[in-house]
């Protein structure tokens, strides 16, 4: 895996992030979409928070404190096609979905750049990082540091999609 890549990957998605928030009304931004479902309020909380515990799961790995744990295949190729499966519907886990709340533009932006901040700290011990020592996820199981990193653009990338919807029902 390239991580140099992944890296230049997500900072273009999280200007996407950025362009979209700064188009979005503020009247709009809480309120929840005719689809029902997350308001674009709740998916940046929901995203950015995700992303933050995903990169103190990455440096647990970097540190140290991973375990020695298999990666699944099917995880390793959804690490290598850079997508979940498109016909698979995924539930948050309730200690994520427990987090999620709503939150004004402004947190939405301070949570962006908290993330940015949080990922360019990061991001540069990741080469030195032990492959083999891996941090659980909630859902896919174990990851490496490299593998996190990975996981974050792809989730990041799902989100814009679930974006994408919510404009769209607007629309209608």
């Amino acid at each position: 895996m390239n991580t140099a890549k992944v890296k230049v990957s997500l900072h273009q998605i999280i200007a996407s992030y950025r362009a979209k928030l700064s188009g979005y009304a503020d009247h709009d931004f809480q309120r929840t979409p005719p689809i029902a479902g997350w308001s674009y309020s709740e998916v940046y909380a929901h995203i950015f928070d995700a992303s933050l515990l995903s990169l103190i799961a990455l440096n647990n790995s970097i540190t140290g404190r991973g375990e020695k744990k298999p990666t699944h295949f099917i995880v390793r190729l959804i690490l290598l096609l850079g997508a979940f499966p498109p016909s698979q519907k995924y539930k948050v886990p309730n200690r994520i979905a427990d987090r999620v709340r709503k939150i004004s533009k402004t947190e939405a932006l301070d949570f962006i750049l908290e993330f940015e901040t949080a990922l360019e700290t990061s991001y540069p011990n990741i080469p030195a990082a032990n492959p083999q020592l891996k941090t659980k996820h909630p859902r896919l199981g174990y990851l490496n540091a490299g593998q996190w990193l990975r996981f974050i653009e792809i989730h990041l990338k799902h989100h814009l999609k679930q974006l994408e919807r919510i404009e769209n029902s607007f629309k209608t």
